[in-house]
This record gives C-alpha cells, sequence and structure tokens, in this order.
C-alpha cells in the first residue's frame, strides 16, 4: 500500500476507525493489535502489541488471545471495510462447541475476519516456536468451524464483503464502491 491502511481515510475517520466502530457494534470489550509497536492510542481502546516480534498476522492471533481474562476474540482486518456487522454478529452466534469459527470467501478462508477462543493459543505458540507463521497453520490441531458462501449470501456478493484492500487501487476501487 506504501503508508499505514489504518489511517487511510473511510467514512468520515479511517478503516481503523471504522473496523473499531463495527468491533463495538458486537463486543463490549475491543482492542486494536496493534503489531510490532505500539501506535494508535488516540483511538480511546486498549493497544495490545505483538508478543513474537516478525510473526506477521499469526503474532497478531497470539497477541489478542494472550489477553488475561479473555475467553474468546472477535479478529476482524483493518483492510475489510464490507464486512457488515451482521456478519462479526453471526460468527459469534456460530461459535459454541467450537475453538473457531471462520468464513470461507471465494478466495477461501478469511482467518482475519473470524472468531477464537483461548483454546486456540497453546496450538498457535506451538506452531510459532516452529517458525509457521502461515495464519491457519494451527487449524489441524483445534475444532474449526468453517461458514461456507451458502450460509453467507444473505450479505451480499461475497468477493465485495471480503475484499481486502491490499494495494492503491484496491483501496480507490473500494472508495468508489463505498460511494455509490
Amino acid at each position: 500500500m506504501g503508508r499505514d491502511k489504518a489511517l487511510l481515510p473511510w467514512d468520515g475517520g479511517t478503516l481503523l476507525d471504522h473496523a473499531l466502530r463495527r468491533l463495538q457494534a458486537v463486543c463490549p470489550s475491543v482492542r486494536i493489535l496493534a503489531g510490532p509497536g505500539a501506535r494508535y492510542e488516540d483511538r480511546g481502546v486498549p493497544v495490545v502489541v505483538d508478543v513474537v516480534s516478525g510473526a506477521g498476522p499469526l503474532g497478531a492471533l497470539h497477541a489478542g488471545l494472550s489477553q488475561p481474562g479473555l475467553d474468546a476474540g472477535l479478529f476482524l482486518g483493518v483492510d475489510l471495510p464490507f464486512v457488515p456487522v451482521a456478519l462479526l454478529r453471526q460468527l459469534l452466534d456460530l461459535l459454541e462447541d467450537h475453538d473457531a469459527v471462520v468464513p470461507l470467501s471465494p478466495a477461501g478462508p478469511e482467518p482475519l475476519c473470524a472468531v477464537y477462543r483461548a483454546s486456540c493459543l497453546e496450538a498457535i505458540s506451538r506452531r510459532l516456536q516452529t517458525g509457521d507463521r502461515k495464519a491457519t497453520s494451527f487449524w489441524p490441531d483445534v475444532r474449526v468451524r468453517e461458514v461456507d458462501a451458502a450460509a453467507l449470501t444473505s450479505l451480499g456478493p461475497l468477493d465485495l464483503v471480503f475484499g481486502n484492500l491490499n494495494t492503491p487501487a484496491d483501496y480507490d476501487r473500494a472508495r468508489e464502491r463505498a460511494a455509490r
């Protein structure tokens, strides 16, 4: 992207503000997973720094689930601006007897738009210790419920819902869609 995605303008604020609003609509406590260094302290919510540096998204899951007293965490990548609150609520409702609930988009699993129980932490830690940084690497060791496309059709076109902003062109297209 060439700059901090979280601070890109979106819907009267930033992409980070937009993600926080959606999470706050369904979660009593919200934290920002800031990566390797403390930042975004001005957003009025606790900021969590990665415990394992350089571990990418799996490190973010590890940091988030390492929070004291946490039973489960709902994770939402800041670069998924079209994920609706209804989906976040649905993921939480489906957790029941699972360690994780993850939607499946046309591109595959969406591990950064998912719910994970703290019971995943041990499996994540083992993967990080072996150097495996893939966000889904620990799934064989936990009970994962995948929510297939058929269960998500009421949300609208899934390629839009899970449209990820990785490049300036992605961001520009998303802003055009949002303006419609």
